[in-house]
């Protein structure tokens, strides 16, 4: 595996679900793969869980890392073309990429959508100029328009979470024993996107590949959402939206709350504002009452009172620590398979 991006890029999801399994395991058994080998991880945003759980993926398979904050300790990166460069910009991102490939053996990026320019941002201009230029295998630590180490973790969270007789995602199930299982759900979950409310305009990033992976594991999965926020055909496909929030958490197994600012899809001049401040979608008991006991999922950081209730990301059905622990495995079985292809 050369690049990692999109759900079709991990190969087949049964196949990738057991490697999680292996590795959640036994996390040192690939150790060796690593050994005399680098990893950079290059930050043009802030990050937590991504920086915390890809270092100690890369060090449990016996990596050396690199962490390089461009817009700390480093010099700015003018990621345009055909720029004069006369501003507080000291050097380019065309000549960066390739002395930062020199360094490593493989590069993490992560770089949010400015949300001012959609098609900028959705032609994912900063990090395919690293696989383009820097002659090393590159994966996605979130990027303009999708964050695939979450959702293949959210997808992992989901299978452990899950009877282990679901056809849709096979086999055993990932969960230690001492981890609940949902009773009663039949045979496939049911897993519901929902928008949320929030204070800042955010990217699709989360939203378009929970939905990527979700359509590609084939569970019974919903979107809800108000009017006008419809996701890039790109990610859900021709999926219908359920625009009555209650309708759609009815009988779910998984609820996954997520804000996103709007995608511009149905209007581009709406592109990357906040249109609704509609609080009457923050995921609270009420609205987790309508589910099949369902479970509460967020990739974090959430803002509390507005995406959820304390009662609600407090109570026994907030699953969204294993989730957030899960993002060690998912980049684990990244990493790996990069590093066998080298």
């Amino acid at each position: 595996m050369k690049t990692f991006m999109n759900v079709g890029d991990i190969g087949p999801l049964e196949q990738a679900l057991a490697e999680a399994q292996e590795i959640k395991n036994d996390r040192f058994k690939y150790q060796h793969l690593g050994h005399n080998k680098t990893l950079m991880m290059i930050f043009f945003n802030n990050s937590l869980r991504t920086r915390l759980s890809t270092q100690k993926a890369a060090m449990n398979l016996g990596m050396n890392v690199i962490v390089l904050d461009v817009n700390a300790g480093a010099w700015k990166l003018e990621t345009e073309r055909g720029v004069i460069m006369d501003g507080d910009k000291s050097e380019h991102l065309l000549e960066a990429i390739p002395v930062m490939g020199c360094y490593c053996d493989i590069i993490g990026v992560r770089s949010f959508a400015g949300l001012t320019d959609r098609e900028y941002d959705y032609a994912e201009t900063v990090v395919n100029q690293f696989i383009k230029y820097s002659g090393r295998p590159v994966f996605a630590m979130e990027t303009a328009t999708v964050h695939p180490l979450q959702a293949f973790a959210d997808l992992i969270t989901i299978k452990e979470w899950t009877p282990s007789n679901s056809p849709c995602l096979g086999g055993e199930s990932v969960a230690s024993p001492k981890q609940g299982r949902l009773e009663g759900s039949g045979p496939r979950p049911k897993v519901v996107l929902t928008w949320a409310p929030h204070c800042r305009a955010l990217p699709q990033a989360v939203p378009n590949s929970f939905a990527q992976w979700m359509l590609a594991a084939d569970v019974d999965f919903v979107i809800t959402h108000p009017e006008g926020y419809e996701l890039d055909p790109k990610f859900v496909g021709d999926i219908k939206v359920e625009y009555d929030q209650r309708k759609a958490f009815e009988g779910a197994d998984f609820i996954y709350a997520k804000n996103w600012s709007n995608p511009g899809v149905t209007n581009p001049e709406d592109y990357g504002k906040i249109t609704s401040k509609d609080m009457s979608w923050t995921v609270d008991t009420e609205h987790m009452s309508w589910t099949n006991n369902g479970k509460f999922m967020h990739c974090l950081p959430v803002r509390r009172g507005l995406i959820v209730t304390d009662d609600v990301i407090e109570s026994p059905n907030s699953i969204v620590i294993p989730e957030a622990a899960n993002r060690e495995i998912s980049c684990s079985v990244v990493l790996k398979r990069m590093l066998e292809a080298l």
